[in-house]
């Protein structure tokens, strides 16, 4: 019965201490940070049309390098990070984007010489026509352009631009057919 009791004691003492551990008090204060920095922060700084909805755990970079047309949704856990510079992402009206998509405008040098994080970055616009269809988890990344009315399969890496009415997917992503 004492082995059960000194058992249970040193658990209960584990259990307290885990919650008045420095790392864990200050966690809450990080989180708020970066909710604060993107997701919060970034919201007054985009350029968006009426009746955008925007998920509350939507992310954003460089807000105010970000045009979001009319009626156009953004899901949950979606990330939107425009250039750091020049290059910006701008969506058409009605574009809907399922959960988890990311699109960015810009990616790192890949000089053997230096060090990723070292080297400029390397900026081009994302541009996404109206009424588009962004599937669950698509990534879209810098310098593609995608037609209006096109639809993106779910978990597709699109590289290259879209035309138009097309219906795309893969990784990376291929027309598969035309809408018409």
């Amino acid at each position: 019965m004492a082995l059960e009791k000194n058992g249970l004691m040193t658990r209960l003492g584990r259990v307290l201490r885990s919650f008045v551990h420095p790392q864990v008090l200050i966690h809450p204060f990080r989180i708020l940070h970066y909710y604060g920095y993107s997701h919060a922060l970034q919201r007054p700084r985009l350029t968006m049309g009426r009746d955008v909805r925007l998920a509350p755990n939507s992310s954003f970079r460089n807000g105010e390098r970000i045009a979001l047309g009319e009626k156009v949704q953004v899901g949950e856990y979606c990330a939107l990070w425009a250039g750091r510079s020049s290059s910006w992402i701008r969506v058409g009206a009605r574009t809907t984007f399922g959960p988890g998509c990311f699109i960015t405008a810009a990616d790192y040098g890949l000089a053997a010489d230096q060090r990723i994080t070292d080297q400029d970055m390397v900026e081009r616009d994302v541009i996404i026509g109206a009424d588009c269809w962004i599937g669950t988890k698509a990534v879209i990344t810098a310098g593609v352009t995608l037609g209006d009315g096109c639809v993106i399969g779910a978990g597709s890496v699109v590289t290259k631009d879209v035309p138009a009415g097309a219906i795309a997917a893969g990784i990376p992503a291929k027309v598969i057919r035309m809408r018409t």
